[in-house]
């Protein structure tokens, strides 16, 4: 059984505003990379995960049926985008405008509707076995999952310049007792785990100038714990076992804490008014611009979190919950994002991918004791968003059925999202990473979404 963590996760790193959690362990697993080269084909230098936590409504947003029954339909229009024959909802005019951008993809589907369970699904591409006896809820976090799609891009691609493989922000998916598995490197140990920052961009007090440990060591103290550290090996000869590895850790925390591109990349308040507004002052908004600047730093995988756990959970007044600021903000925010990332030619190198855990029923229901109603989980189909490094935009991949419940094209699951990812980042399809007891895993265990780059519906 691997120790859960050696250093408090949330207690490590911490800036004046925002927790940067970022804990490392000396732990050391057997794990075999394959050839993880570029491979042709691969044009990404990042990818920029953009998610819906919660789950939201594929018929509210990206897959209208204005055809259906009301009780099906609910309570929203469709409009028309700039690629004829292509519908979404009346709220995101702004991704109407830049259709020709972007590719929906309407047939996501897997089979768990669970939250914690399918945003493992979500991150990792894998199932998660639920302990015997046990219940849906016993499947929390734990170190013996198998690895966030950017923790395996760090263990295959480890980093020494001090930029972080992987930014997940602005919050960590924890709610009372449950922590919801998924969002760390499992099996392969906390020092690939993503760098976790808590804190919401949009306030005026989040800052990342001087970043410190909780007992006050500046990046000055940091530099001075390196030359003690080198001094130290030069007197007592090379460290081995687990002092080395400790060494190794505590060296990679420095290069990031003391890397001033990567520092000066959280310093939001330097964009200009204007650009704060085009994103929205808000943070849905504030968190997309940030995600912005930490690609423009060279940062691979940028994980963006719309929201705390069930913020697209829209059980009750799904409508008014989307209309009044869930749909408004991440329309405003991601056509800001776009509009920067195209000026400044980092499209063409930024995949970006818009989906949540699972979508939401086609039937509208209300729960006892509430009067709005609303939509529960779905995961038999839902859709995403695609666009950049490569990807064909305008169009609209899957169709669905009716009432937007099954596909009736062939259908993509998460696996297949993150081996697209995998594939435009350049990673081998065979590459395979060993578990803990020895046993191989096949990294990219999905297929690419082909149609994506194709542009052929199949």
């Amino acid at each position: 059984m691997l120790p859960r963590y050696a250093l408090n996760r949330r207690g490590l790193l911490q800036a004046t505003a925002a927790g940067v959690v970022g804990s490392l362990l000396p732990v050391e697993q057997q794990v075999l990379s394959g050839a993880a080269t570029q491979q042709p084909g691969g044009q990404a230098k990042s990818v920029l995960h953009v998610h819906l936590s919660g789950g939201a409504s594929q018929l509210d947003m990206l897959d209208p049926k204005p055809e259906s029954p009301a009780e099906v339909r609910g309570e929203f229009k469709p409009i028309a985008t700039a690629v004829p024959g292509v519908f979404v909802c009346e709220h995101l005019p702004g991704l109407a405008r830049q259709m020709q951008r972007w590719a929906i993809v309407r047939t996501l589907a897997h089979r768990e509707h669970n939250h914690l369970l399918a945003t493992h699904v979500a991150l990792t591409g894998r199932p998660t076995p639920i302990p015997r006896g046990g219940t849906d809820l016993d499947r929390v976090e734990s170190r013996n999952d198998f690895p966030n799609f950017a923790s395996a891009l760090d263990f295959i691609r480890p980093r020494t310049d001090g930029i972080p493989t992987a930014v997940s922000l602005p919050n960590y998916f924890i709610e009372g007792p449950l922590t919801w598995p998924g969002q760390h490197a499992g099996f392969l140990g906390a020092k690939h785990d993503p760098w976790q920052i808590n804190g919401n961009p949009n306030d005026d007090a989040f800052r990342m100038q001087a970043l410190t440990m909780r007992d006050g060591i500046t990046q000055q103290r940091l530099q001075s714990r390196r030359q003690l550290l080198e001094q130290l090996q030069q007197q007592g000869g090379a460290l081995n076992g687990d002092a080395g590895s400790f060494r190794q850790q505590q060296e990679i925390a420095i290069n990031l804490l003391t890397s001033g591109k990567v520092v000066k990349a959280f310093e939001v308040a330097e964009e200009s008014t204007a650009t704060r507004d085009r994103y929205g002052r808000n943070q849905f908004g504030q968190s997309l611009l940030l995600a912005r600047r930490l690609i423009e730093a060279g940062v691979p995988v940028v994980q963006a979190a719309m929201g705390i756990v069930q913020t697209w959970d829209t059980h009750t007044d799904n409508w008014g919950k989307l209309k009044n600021n869930l749909l408004p903000q991440l329309d405003q925010g991601l056509s800001a994002l776009m509009d920067d990332l195209e000026s400044s030619g980092l499209l063409d190198e930024t995949l970006v991918v818009v989906m949540g855990e699972f979508g939401r029923t086609p039937k509208v229901s209300t729960l006892p004791g509430q009067t709005l109603p609303g939509r529960d989980h779905w995961a038999h189909t839902y859709s995403g968003l695609f666009a950049g490094a490569g990807v064909r935009g305008g169009q609209a991949i899957g169709k669905t059925d009716s009432q937007a419940a099954y596909p009736i094209t062939r259908s993509y699951s998460p696996a297949d999202c993150l081996t697209t990812a995998f594939h435009a980042l350049g990673v081998a399809s065979e590459t395979q990473i060993m578990d803990p007891l020895d046993r191989p895993h096949q990294l990219c265990n999905g297929q690419v979404i082909a149609p994506l780059y194709t542009g052929r519906d199949v």
